[in-house]
């Protein structure tokens, strides 16, 4: 009870669900932002007007989301000085410049270019206000990429040296901070993770309005662009994952190690499917595995040795002193699966979605449809019954939620299975939290945090159900031709949220 209830645990545990809860909006904010760009490039391209009133769809659901997520992470940062003064003191030096790279470079471009393309409908000409919403996009992936250099640098810390003069890590090669192996292909991977989200939502919403048979133009549209991006992102993200594991074995064996709940080093070594084990004696009671793969998902070599929790754990033993080093294995094992089962899942489903509803000359002229017309759902040469065209558009629309669970285990394993240290090989956890901040004063916070988010959450979930069921907006003359001068044309003044909603 008292470990439980300890400044560090709170401190963890507190941090844990702000970040959580926080990037549930950062890869939809990231992917929303190019998709919505994308789609006014449509418009500005073809003036289709279906394009224009999805433009103002998506647009309106990525303000929603960015606003929840600019509040939730200013509120995390916070904590570095709040619960972790010692990290902060310690490392600050390293940890702080790609922040403030993100802060003075990304979000300078987010925050202002997100206003110009706010307000700036009738006000810009066509091709200066689409690129405003490009750049609001740049700005969103600057801003993850300086944001992971940092948390890569706590995975796999280098450029810095140790001070011991005044006990502190000093920066010594930004350089090599930022362009890390470890920091590209986290990058690589959270980016098409993230546009594996966006592409679910697209498809997600499209299904519960097309199996409505409301605003099919808009939504037959927006529903191939989701799939496609599913599709793309998810195969990138597989690749993307396969690359950042071979990063991890060599990085942090224990992580990985801890992942397949392989306890003893074994050449081959086998992928778990299935297991279950004493971790206090270090071995599996049941396993259920495939002979030979991990050493391949390591070392691209069916046959070669991967060591085990035991040896690593050994083998940090001799290197930093007495101790355990090993993470919590069943969370590092089951947020594994539970990552890759939900992106796989995705993937799936975005395939089936596509060759259910591919264009007209892979079907039979007798099932094709027009573009006002809610596609039918093909397997073969006949469409599906129409209970099983409900289940798939009921389906899609749950979907929706497998890459956002996906992202959310993904993190949690990345963060747990490198305890028991906050920055690897250098920092231990418990010498991190602030020395000053006493229990009664952390499980206040977090319960505070905790309440507050759990209002913002059904606030962020009322706002995007009001907005999602009221669907695409209809357009009036000055959306279809707005004024090319900037100011306006004087008959319409300033209208906030120039979006005709």
């Amino acid at each position: 009870m008292d470990l439980a209830l300890a400044p560090e645990t709170l401190a963890r545990w507190q941090f844990g669900i702000t970040t959580v809860y926080h990037f549930l909006f950062v890869p939809l904010t990231i992917s929303l932002a190019a998709l919505t760009a994308g789609l006014q490039t449509a418009w500005v391209r073809t003036e289709k007007e279906k394009y224009l009133r999805a433009t103002k769809f998506w647009g309106k659901l990525f303000l929603i989301n960015i606003a929840m997520g600019v509040v939730t992470g200013i509120v995390q940062e916070f904590q570095f000085g709040m619960n972790w003064s010692d990290y902060s003191r310690f490392v600050g030096d390293i940890f702080g410049a790609p922040l403030a790279f993100e802060a003075l470079i990304a979000f300078f471009f987010e925050s202002t270019f997100i206003g110009l393309w706010i307000f700036g409908w009738d006000k810009l000409p066509k091709k200066i206000h689409l690129a405003c919403i490009w750049m609001v996009s740049l700005g969103t992936v600057l801003s993850a990429y300086f944001i992971l250099a940092a948390n890569s640098w706590m995975q796999h810390p280098v450029g810095y040296r140790i001070n011991e003069e005044r006990g502190r890590a000093e920066l010594t090669d930004f350089w090599q901070v930022l362009t890390q192996n470890t920091a590209l292909t986290q990058f690589f991977h959270t980016i098409t993770a993230a546009f594996l989200v966006g592409g679910a939502f697209m498809v997600g919403i499209a299904a519960f309005h097309l199996a409505r048979k409301k605003h099919v133009p808009v939504m037959r549209s927006s529903l191939r662009l989701g799939l496609v991006v599913m599709i793309i992102a998810g195969l990138g993200t597989a690749i993307s994952g396969d690359l950042l594991g071979k990063v991890m074995f060599k990085q942090q064996p224990m992580k990985m190690a801890a992942a397949e709940a392989l306890w003893d080093g074994e050449a081959p070594a086998p992928f778990s499917v299935f297991a279950y084990g004493d971790v206090e004696k270090g071995h599996n009671k049941v396993a259920i595995e495939i002979p030979g793969l991990l050493s391949f998902l390591a070392n691209d070599d069916f046959t070669s040795f991967v060591p085990g929790i035991n040896d690593v754990n050994k083998a940090e033993q001799e290197k930093f002193g007495p101790g355990d080093y090993r993470p919590n294995i069943p969370v590092a094992y089951w947020g594994f699966r539970w990552m890759i089962g939900f992106g796989m899942a995705s993937l799936g489903i975005g395939m089936l979605g596509l060759w259910l509803t591919r264009k007209r000359f892979l079907l039979p002229p007798a099932l094709r449809t027009g573009e006002d017309e809610v596609p039918h759902l093909v397997l073969f040469k006949k469409a599906l019954s129409p209970r099983w065209a409900r289940m798939y558009w009921l389906v899609a629309l749950w979907t929706m939620c497998f890459p956002l669970i996906a992202n959310s285990w993904g993190w949690i394993f990345t963060e747990m299975g490198r305890q028991p240290w906050v920055v690897y090989g250098v920092l231990r956890t418990r010498d991190a939290v602030s020395p000053g901040v006493s229990q009664g004063e952390v499980l206040t916070s977090m319960i505070g945090f905790t309440l507050l988010y759990a209002v913002l959450a059904v606030i962020e979930v009322r706002l995007l159900v009001k907005y999602v069921k009221a669907g695409p907006p209809e357009l009036t003359e000055d959306d279809l031709n707005p004024p090319t001068r900037i100011g306006g044309d004087g008959k319409n003044p300033d209208r906030p949220m120039a979006f005709s909603y």
